[in-house]
């Protein structure tokens, strides 16, 4: 079986498409492209986030670098043994790319920037080809995480499950028919963050279930 690529070069949705392409007019030093996922096909853990943030990853190429949910996601995994480093990478991380995954890989749900940060359900669905195809390359994977949910619901689209058999809550498991085991976890978001739905005790409770999961 091939293995996986990432879609970098994807123009499948239009509006998203036409969205890059302005933001690459206006910023040219920024991606502004299909966000590649970070980490290896071989983890037994994939986190998946619902889309590239504007100034984070759809600037700087890489998932949750360069904005404020990586100053929560990098140091919960860093913790527990899932990153090289618990600090986040800026927005330059060319700089100072010295982050490494271990057993662990980091996704989007939808892999655009779409306006307003609010992608369509069809864009969804259409980037859910992208996500399933990922899923179906990861022999190892154990256990996903899913932050936010629509990353929930894309997951169990991904997997042909229903979401109303799987009632998403924050730190909630779900076993899924072909064995996975996914997490949900509120999306490590600034608005979550400043806004007290979210707690770095609470988000890093969630990576510690998930250790002990895979020991």
């Amino acid at each position: 079986m091939p293995r996986f690529q990432d879609p970098t070069a994807c123009v499948a949705c239009p509006r998203l498409a036409e969205h890059l392409a302005g933001i690459r007019r206006r910023d040219p030093a920024w991606h502004a492209l299909p966000v590649p996922a970070f980490g290896s096909l071989d983890a037994e853990l994939l986190v998946v986030g619902l889309g590239p943030g504007e100034k984070g990853a759809n600037r700087t190429g890489r998932p949750f670098t360069g904005d404020v949910a990586g100053e929560l996601l990098y140091p919960a995994l860093h913790r527990f043994g899932f990153a090289s480093r618990p600090e986040p990478l800026g927005a330059d991380l060319w700089a100072n790319p010295a982050m490494s995954l271990n057993n662990c890989r980091i996704t989007n749900a939808v892999r655009c920037l779409p306006p307003a940060n609010k992608p369509t359900t069809a864009e969804i669905r259409q980037c859910n080809a992208h996500l399933r195809a990922e899923l179906a390359a990861m022999p190892r994977l154990k256990v996903i995480v899913a932050l936010g949910a629509i990353a929930h619901q894309a997951l169990l689209w991904a997997h042909d499950l229903k979401p109303k058999a799987f009632v998403f809550g924050h730190n909630v498991s779900h076993h899924l028919p072909n064995g996975h085991l996914l997490v949900d976890s509120y999306h490590c978001s600034g608005y979550n963050w400043r806004t007290g739905r979210l707690t770095r005790d609470s988000f890093e409770a969630v990576f510690a279930g998930v250790r002990s999961r895979l020991a």
